[in-house]
């Protein structure tokens, strides 16, 4: 018999790294999810780990940069529904980072590119693409796929 029954959904931390009105995206290869459309770097909250260091160390494996709890905003929430499983999707934004943003991960991106936040092409992650026209508009919640 279950103890409780709540929602266990997948949680994955965001960075938003910006240069003026221009973000660091890369565009996804080899991971069976998205690949050929541009993402933030991102992943996984892993057991025992908080949103912000989950963030700070998607960015140094994602990007090469080191992000310090303290560098980083909190952006957005979003719960998303997807054909398999539910996420909560928390997006930061880097006030500062040490290193110059790279791709990190050959094996799993193609690149990382600067895009214009105001100019995104067609093929960024759809999910994305809508918490970050929130993170404009300053609409720090969202639901996104119910």
């Amino acid at each position: 018999m279950k103890k409780f029954d709540s929602a266990a959904p997948y949680i994955a931390s965001f960075i938003i790294l910006r240069r003026g009105t221009k973000i660091a995206m890369i565009l996804r290869k080899n991971t069976n999810w998205m690949d050929g459309y541009y993402g933030l770097p991102a992943g996984k909250v892993e057991w025992g780990e908080t949103f912000s260091l989950a963030v700070a160390r998607e960015a140094f494996e994602e990007a090469g940069v080191k992000v310090s709890a303290k560098d980083i905003e909190f952006r957005h929430a979003a719960h998303r529904h997807s054909e398999d499983t539910d996420w909560v999707d928390m997006y930061f934004e880097a006030n500062e980072w040490s290193g110059d943003p790279f791709n990190a991960e050959q094996h799993k991106s193609e690149e990382l590119k600067w895009l214009d936040l105001s100019n995104l092409p067609e093929n960024v992650v759809p999910s994305q693409r809508a918490a970050l026209e929130h993170v404009v508009k300053g609409i720090s919640y969202s639901e996104y796929g119910w």
